[in-house]
């Protein structure tokens, strides 16, 4: 399925209307070793609210996290790959 540029342009307002980065999955037991699981946001520096994410009654499984998570860092680079691919095949 391919993705216009309205789709495009949406999913990038959605990236910036969430928390600031960067995002971290911080595991127990993993990440540290106690309390909950939880995606740490912002930098050392400048902490954001943490995110509890719970399937059921338990916190979500690390690798849900880690791909929560990821997906904040990853999704401007796809965006800007896409549209520097789009670009390079109509110009």
């Amino acid at each position: 399925m391919t993705l216009n540029d309205r789709e495009l342009d949406a999913i990038e307002r959605r990236w910036e209307a969430c928390s600031p980065g960067p995002w971290r999955a911080m595991v127990e037991g993993r990440d540290h070793m106690s309390g909950d699981s939880f995606i740490m946001t912002g930098g050392e520096a400048e902490r954001g609210e943490d995110i509890y994410v719970i399937v059921g009654s338990k916190p979500a499984p690390p690798a849900d996290l880690d791909f929560i998570a990821g997906a904040h860092e990853d999704i401007p680079r796809l965006l800007a790959e896409i549209r520097r691919l789009r670009s390079r095949a109509c110009g």
